[in-house]
């Protein structure tokens, strides 16, 4: 929280506890439960709202002090949320990402949508992931240049967009492709975009924007001690980030029972026109000549 009083901590089982930064050694208070998984949080910047995202395609943002008010549900999504960023320099707007491949923009606390985009759109139908269902597992936001990341958590590319605050909308500027697995990316101001990857020899790039096209720059003196204490504790990254925990058992699994049972029923009408029930002496009951057609006029 920006207080910094207090952490907020969201569960799987749908629960938010918060721990005192005061007291660390303290047990964590129950603040809010969700009957759905929960899959992130945010607090807005002045402290006064709770954003909590889940499986049930839902934001919903709750007050702070008492966490059973709720303000408003942001509705719109059609798969789980996967992540929820509250824009710093713009503290009423909300992205949010989901696993029906969208990023879109909120005014938050009416629940109103300003922008979506659909990233499936952005993609070259030539591409080896073109087909692949993804979620995006990390947003990360650069006040100097407003500009947003995307890092979606099954193909290595990185979404860069452009937010226009004033006209309350996203435009889209490129995507960073890479050779080897992105497990992580930040911005710092001052520095640009910083990403980490699954390649021991280059686990770390750099990334500006240079003639307004982002790029990645050569290796300097910063770039050179990161990467080097990351080598160094290699063994360790690799075993937490190496983890695969994409969002792919989350999808909703569906069921079409309507269509196998009409086509079982009209097997069953099938063999029973071949083979008619037997009569009263236990043959086939024949139809007389011109009884189809009088049963059809009568």
């Amino acid at each position: 929280m920006a207080s910094e009083e207090k952490l907020l901590v969201a569960d799987k089982s749908g629960d938010v506890y918060s721990f005192s930064v005061l007291e660390p050694q303290g047990c964590g208070k129950l603040e809010l439960g969700h009957l759905s998984m929960l899959l992130d949080v945010a607090v807005s910047p002045d402290d006064r709202y709770v954003l909590t995202a889940d499986r049930d395609e839902k934001i919903r943002v709750s007050w702070a002090a008492a966490p059973h008010s709720i303000e408003s549900f942001c509705l719109g999504h059609t798969e789980f949320v996967s992540r929820i960023f509250v824009v710093p320099d713009h503290p009423e707007l909300l992205l949010s990402s989901s696993g029906d491949r969208t990023l879109r923009l909120w005014e938050y606390r009416s629940g109103q949508e300003l922008h979506c985009c659909h990233l499936t759109s952005l993609r070259e139908p030539a591409e080896p992931w073109a087909d692949k269902r993804f979620a995006t597992s990390r947003i990360t936001y650069w006040c100097q240049e407003g500009c947003v990341a995307l890092l979606c958590d099954c193909i290595p590319v990185v979404y860069i967009f452009q937010l226009d605050a004033h006209r309350q909308q996203l435009g889209y500027r490129q995507q960073l492709a890479f050779q080897h697995r992105v497990w992580d990316i930040a911005f710092e101001e001052g520095q640009g975009l910083w990403v980490l990857q699954d390649c021991r020899e280059a686990p770390l790039a750099l990334c500006r924007p240079v003639d307004g096209w982002w790029q990645a720059v050569p290796e300097n003196a910063a770039l050179k001690k990161v990467s080097a204490c990351l080598r160094g504790n290699w063994a360790m990254l690799e075993g937490v980030a190496g983890v695969d925990v994409g969002f792919s058992g989350l999808y909703k699994a569906t069921f079409d029972n309507v269509t196998a049972y009409l086509r079982k029923k009209e097997e069953r009408l099938q063999k029973r026109r071949q083979n008619p029930p037997p009569g009263p002496n236990g043959q086939a009951k024949k139809t007389k000549p011109g009884e189809a057609s009088l049963r059809c006029s009568s």
